[in-house]
């Protein structure tokens, strides 16, 4: 936290807030007394997820912002929109994704996926870096998932892949997350700004709740499966621990950090998706 701004001048923004981590996540940072910035889809699901954050910590310093991450000019609305009304930026959380059950496009012509979990938050965040530096000491914490484990790019199908799966998709864009952190990092080395990705645990919100065998098996897992809340307690932690230092570029599981499969660490590899995501997003 800066010498030179309370924790009530703060401002933390966190996607896919109106249920699940997200909502939890905004929930923990309310709680600290930062503002928080909301972001959702749906208005009257955000607006009632607001009332929720709100009851519970006593205050009101919530707002709302609507965006759908399957189309790139809404997230740029986002950003304009965040810009205007906000003058620093000091935690950025990547929390939202989804988990599609078909392979359907983006309004860009995107795998949809991909487009919602990684080409979103990589645009998003490069819309506010240079707010966020300027409000450094700050955090970028994208929530990545252990689903990379076991998955390969290929660079010249990110967007539309030949050999599409429902849990292919997922597991290739958590693996985008975290290289896209290994290179934001090396990017953001000495600006004061930490970037840390993380592994929430499985968790039982909706993301597989999409109809058909995956459903099903989800339904199945489900009382297996870890709290919203308790989902929340890494990106929290990430977001308020005294000194994040020790974590920027890393993989965190728990409170601890952990070793992503070898493709995540391949900085090379990091760099291309990089230049490629900003190919397609128009950076």
């Amino acid at each position: 936290m800066s010498s030179n701004s309370s924790r009530a001048d703060r401002i933390a923004i966190v996607t896919g807030a109106s249920s699940g981590i997200g909502l939890y996540t905004a929930l923990g940072l309310a709680r600290t007394g930062m503002r928080v910035v909301m972001v959702g889809r749906d208005r009257d699901r955000t607006e009632a997820a607001r009332r929720f954050v709100a009851e519970r910590c006593g205050s009101d310093r919530t707002a709302i912002a609507l965006a759908d991450f399957s189309s790139l000019i809404h997230v740029r609305r986002l950003a304009d929109e965040i810009l205007s009304t906000t003058e620093r930026l000091d935690v950025l959380v990547n929390n939202a994704g989804l988990m599609s059950p078909k392979y359907r496009f983006s309004f860009d012509g995107f795998e949809l996926t991909f487009a919602v979990n990684h080409l979103a938050p990589f645009l998003l965040t490069n819309l506010l870096l240079e707010r966020i530096k300027a409000s450094s000491p700050a955090r970028i914490v994208t929530v990545a998932s252990e689903a990379h484990r076991g998955h390969r790019l290929n660079l010249t199908q990110l967007a539309q892949p030949h050999d599409w799966g429902i849990l292919r998709a997922y597991g290739r864009s958590k693996l985008c997350n975290i290289l896209f952190t290994r290179e934001l990092a090396a990017r953001l080395d000495g600006s004061g700004v930490i970037a840390t990705c993380l592994h929430p645990g499985v968790v039982a919100t909706a993301i597989g709740q999409r109809g058909g065998l995956t459903e099903l098996v989800w339904r199945m897992m489900k009382p297996f499966m870890t709290s919203p809340e308790k989902g929340a307690e890494t990106s929290l932690f990430l977001a308020t621990v005294p000194d994040p230092t020790p974590f920027h570029r890393g993989y965190v599981i728990g409170k601890s950090l952990a070793g992503p499969d070898p493709p995540a660490l391949d900085d090379s590899l990091a760099r291309a998706v990089w230049e490629e995501s900003a190919r397609l997003v128009g950076l």
